[in-house]
């Protein structure tokens, strides 16, 4: 009998899924079973993770796709169930940030185009994962990956931290509404996640100083730190939790 945590079967999106936390999710999702549809604006980089995700014998599918675009996400949903036939979990994971500008110097065109790409692409892309999910019934895993932003102050990230907030409470309300249908709505808020878009970041000896002794794991985070999250909010082992947020952060808020 297949244990809580075994995906065979199951089918997941993954936005942002080719690189960083986005890849550690989907990495994850694979070794568990699961077949994985990767959307990335990158093509050539999606189709290389694909490639390697393609080891663990599911089958992985990379879209090219920008989900700040209604009509791109749309379009990549159904690509991913002509390929793959169903989606049962959907991880909203792609966004970044932008230091560039103090408060009061941030223009209405910065901070739009952030939240944009971090809150109008978790909007679009949860909203078209739970419409197919309440169509074909049988219920469904929602997730946004949101940040310690959310919670904690960002000094210059006013919109990206407007925007990791805005998925918690959208994850948390679309918890109320959809589980009669089934459906779970969780929110994963990661802390220092050492990954290609936050290099340059950690590379500056006062932020390693400062917040290193800070963490009481005493080290940044990785994209294989959210495997298990994943698993487990893709998985039947969750089927009593939604509306929730796991933070994931090496104890860096508690500290």
């Amino acid at each position: 009998m297949p244990g809580p945590f075994d995906l065979s079967g199951h089918v997941a999106v993954v936005t942002g899924g080719n690189s960083g936390i986005g890849r550690g999710i989907a990495q994850g999702l694979a070794q568990a079973g699961a077949d994985v549809s990767i959307w990335g604006r990158n093509a050539e980089r999606n189709a290389r993770v694909a490639e390697e995700l393609s080891r663990y014998g599911t089958r992985i599918l990379d879209v090219v796709c920008d989900v700040s675009d209604s009509q791109s996400v749309s379009d990549a949903f159904v690509r991913t169930l002509q390929e793959l036939g169903r989606v049962d979990s959907c991880f909203a994971n792609a966004g970044r940030g932008d230091l560039q500008s103090a408060f009061v110097d941030m223009t209405l065109d910065q901070f739009r185009k952030i939240i944009a790409l971090n809150l109008d692409g978790a909007f679009l892309t949860l909203q078209g994962a739970a419409r197919h999910m309440i169509d074909r019934g049988g219920g469904g895993s929602l997730v946004g990956i949101a940040s310690l932003a959310a919670v904690e102050g960002m000094a210059r990230g006013q919109h990206y931290a407007a925007a990791k907030a805005g998925i918690v409470a959208l994850t948390r309300s679309c918890a109320v509404e959809l589980a009669r249908h089934g459906i779970r709505a969780n929110a994963i808020l990661p802390g220092w996640i050492e990954t290609p878009a936050t290099e340059r970041a950690f590379a500056q000896e006062s932020l390693r100083e400062n917040v290193l002794k800070r963490i009481p794991e005493r080290r940044w985070g990785q994209p294989a730190d959210f495997v298990g999250a994943a698993v487990y909010l893709a998985s039947p082992a969750s089927a009593y939790h939604t509306g929730d947020e796991l933070i994931v952060d090496g104890g860096y808020r508690v500290y």
